[in-house]
């Protein structure tokens, strides 16, 4: 079936979604155009800014992809102090970010959730309580996801990398700690407490086929997620699967799947919040304008202290790495002008979805077969 006449469905199966997903030349020109519209009807034309604070690059885990898993011994390791942190989220208050985005390793104990707890209140107190919290720090147990909230965090985003359980099985170890199930039950948790849910994926990953980004994108609908972030996997040299780097799809490639997933999943969910990746930016230098122009309306500029940037690398070439964060401001927002795009200062920027969602009966999602 020609592009045309998919993009003029209502609903979609699967097999629309791979057409969509592969399509190239003047056909991916229409789906972004499609994805485009559909955003300024649903969403509108506003990007939200998340002043992102990658605090820590200590990880329990060991994931095969992943530049600060545990068992990489050549990634200098560090852990900002509250102050620090507490400093970088004024920044992002004074400079009229809507919202902060707290990420790190994965770790779960006693102390990293009173002090997280505790950094969640701190950041609501010097910000007048107008800062809006977005969490990321993995797989946790109810009772810290419910602490967290109660402390001021409102979102929470947990990536399931991929939703194949074939694919997620050879991009992490064998183990307990790396368990498909305990990560797909952390989201439906997210989601009965009452978080803004967030998931994504990677896109390009070794022996990931164009079927299965289509499910991960069905994986997104049916779970009923609120937000995503997602982007081409780029390959690091101190991981496992760099060994496997021969089978890659070009990284030009990688690129144009990311936008292409952007885009249909635009299209199969009009009114949630999409982020531009940095990875995008990492292959092309306007990489995340070129994903608000496909239907992102998510930001995330890095205020973490420039000394720790390079340190928390999840892949190579990182972007505004060597950047301050006044520069990464004045930088983004030149750059959103150029996207034709509405910057929301001092927004939270919540989910439309989530409204909705939260007006019906709460559904915690389809169990993934």
């Amino acid at each position: 079936m020609e592009i045309r006449e998919t993009l003029k469905k209502v609903q979609f199966d699967r097999q629309d979604l791979v057409n969509m997903l592969s399509a190239t030349g003047e056909d991916r020109n229409l789906l972004y155009e499609h994805a485009a519209k559909i955003r300024q009807e649903h969403v509108g034309s506003k990007v939200y800014f998340r002043g992102l604070i990658e605090f820590s690059n200590i990880c329990s885990k060991n994931c095969y992809y992943c530049g600060i898993r545990k068992g990489n011994r050549s990634v200098a390791r560090y852990n900002l102090d509250d102050a620090e942190i507490l400093e970088a989220a004024r920044f992002s208050y004074e400079n009229n970010y809507g919202s902060v985005v707290i990420q790190g390793g994965e770790i779960a104990s006693p102390a990293f959730t009173t002090r997280i707890e505790r950094l969640c209140r701190e950041i609501k107190k010097l910000s007048d309580n107008s800062l809006g919290i977005t969490l990321s720090l993995g797989e946790q147990s109810r009772e810290t996801y419910a602490r967290w909230m109660n402390a001021g965090a409102h979102r929470y985003l947990l990536r399931i990398e991929s939703s194949n359980r074939e694919l997620f099985r050879k991009i992490h170890p064998e183990d307990e700690h790396h368990d498909f199930d305990t990560r797909y039950e952390c989201l439906r948790t997210l989601q009965e407490l009452g978080y803004q849910a967030g998931t994504g994926v990677m896109i390009g990953l070794p022996y990931q086929s164009i079927d299965h980004l289509a499910g991960d994108l069905l994986f997104m609908q049916d779970f009923d997620v609120d937000m995503v972030g997602m982007g081409p996997y780029i390959e690091h040299p101190d991981t496992p699967l760099y060994a496997h780097r021969d089978i890659l799809l070009p990284i030009r490639e990688r690129f144009d799947l990311a936008l292409n997933m952007i885009a249909v999943l635009r299209i199969l969910m009009k009114d949630i919040n999409i982020a531009a990746a940095t990875a995008l930016q990492a292959i092309d230098p306007m990489g995340r304008e070129k994903a608000v122009r496909t239907g992102a309306n998510i930001i995330m500029p890095n205020v973490t202290p420039g000394l720790f940037r390079n340190d928390y690398a999840l892949y190579e070439n990182k972007p505004c790495a060597d950047e301050d964060p006044d520069q990464c401001t004045g930088c983004l927002d030149a750059r959103m002008q150029l996207a034709d795009a509405e910057i929301g200062y001092g927004e939270w920027g919540d989910s439309v979805h989530y409204t909705k969602r939260r007006e019906r009966i709460p559904s915690p999602g389809k169990k993934q077969q």
